[in-house]
């Protein structure tokens, strides 16, 4: 089977290269096996969260970041599609283009974020709380949303928070096994007419309250759900984020994946890549585990597939690879230099992936694999931790690479 371009991995680097792909014309296929690092999701995108301004905080990378080899201008010109992008997918994303927010943790603590989910509670970027008064809820006997951290968080801000336990006999059944009790379970009751009974509950707790901050935990496959609640809802109503898994992680995965395949794209779900043909310095076809002998050919080829937690790269006792093609790695050849024993401090191995070129080409025994790109979390040179730049690097990456390969069919 022949496509214009094949991309390995379906979570969000490898869904908005896709999406944008298809959007400009070009037949794509994305390789999934699955569950991706949206499934972990906090509501919340992170540009760069080392200053107030995300492009001040850019502006001091070393010029192997991503960022740096996008481009200042690239990344002003990527950044502002990010919003409309996702506006057509249907969701739709708070913030502004060249100032960082605050998020509020499932700890309570503030956090700085560069958009946000539009139902998620976030702080401007002065720090003001927004509200004086705030009713705190949870689902009776949901274990993974602390109200009293939270509480204590607002509190410490000057904000007067009362908590309270919504009861509902509909839930009994998942409470009797507290492994049942989970956030995407939850979301499955909450549907239907049980969104006007939750909307009555809440209603019953929040006399006095500026406004309601509850567990991220409606919606699982579509934002109707949270749009009719917050209507219902005699309070400004906000949602937080929970321990894994992230019931918005997971549904803006699935409207990704739809409106990718709206657009014409072939989503190849719990399957992954297992080997790949090269011929003259171009990767050629690419098998798969569940399709056997048969080739998948394109004319350019997306590596999506994450880091270590996607297994898009391996580490073994030895060393760092990247296991389906056996591409170049930037990673320190001494174990011992792979980390700190200060788990605060830098950690060396944050930063190790994939070497890429300027464009973001790949390479194989040292020679440049001309139509193999890499984007988001498989490439190196960046911390998404200490940098806060985890999901800026995989939007904007994706974006940037399907402008090179949009422009290079062009140009043949």
């Amino acid at each position: 089977m022949k496509f214009d371009t094949i991309i390995i991995g379906g979570g969000l680097s490898g869904l908005v290269a896709g999406i944008d792909l298809s959007r400009k014309g070009q037949k794509c296929l994305i390789v999934s096996s699955g569950q991706s690092a949206l499934h972990f999701f906090s509501g919340s995108f992170e540009l760069c969260s080392l200053a107030d301004n995300p492009y001040e905080g850019i502006a001091t990378l070393g010029e192997e970041h991503p960022y740096s080899k996008i481009g200042a201008e690239n990344i002003a010109d990527l950044s502002a599609k990010v919003k409309p992008l996702f506006k057509e997918v249907g969701i739709t994303l708070k913030g502004v283009k060249d100032a960082n927010h605050w998020r509020i943790t499932p700890m309570g603590v503030l956090k700085r974020a560069w958009l946000t989910m539009d139902e998620y509670g976030t702080v401007p970027a002065d720090g003001v709380m927004p509200w004086k008064k705030v009713a705190v809820l949870n689902i009776d006997g949901f274990l993974d949303f602390h109200t009293s951290y939270i509480a204590a968080g607002l509190e410490s801000k000057g904000v007067e928070c009362s908590v309270h336990a919504i009861s509902m006999p509909e839930l009994e059944r998942l409470r009797k096994n507290p492994t049942e009790m989970r956030s995407t379970n939850i979301s499955k009751v909450l549907t239907g007419d049980m969104i006007g009974t939750l909307a009555a509950r809440i209603n019953e707790k929040i006399d006095g309250a500026d406004a309601v901050l509850m567990p991220a935990v409606v919606g699982l496959t579509g934002c109707s759900e949270v749009v009719r609640l917050r209507e219902l809802v005699d309070r400004p109503l906000h949602f937080l984020a929970t321990l894994p898994p992230s019931v918005p992680g997971i549904r803006m995965q699935l409207m990704l994946k739809r409106y990718f395949q709206k657009q014409g794209g072939v989503y190849m779900l719990g399957d992954s890549v297992v080997s790949g043909k090269f011929e003259d310095g171009r990767l050629k076809s690419i098998q798969t585990l569940n399709h056997g002998e048969t080739e998948f050919e394109a004319d350019n080829f997306i590596l999506a597939s994450g880091s270590f937690f996607s297994k898009g790269l391996v580490a073994s006792q030895n060393e760092v690879t990247e296991p389906v093609f056996g591409l170049d790695v930037d990673a320190s050849a001494d174990r011992g230099q792979w980390y700190d024993r200060n788990m605060f401090n830098n950690q060396p191995y944050m930063s190790f992936g994939v070497a890429t070129d300027s464009t973001f080409r790949t390479s194989r025994n040292g020679s440049q694999v001309e139509n193999l790109y890499a984007v988001g979390a498989i490439l190196s040179g960046f911390n998404p931790v200490k940098e806060g730049s985890g999901a800026g690097v995989s939007i904007l990456t994706a974006l940037h690479v399907a402008e090179t390969i949009t422009s290079k069919a062009k140009t043949l």
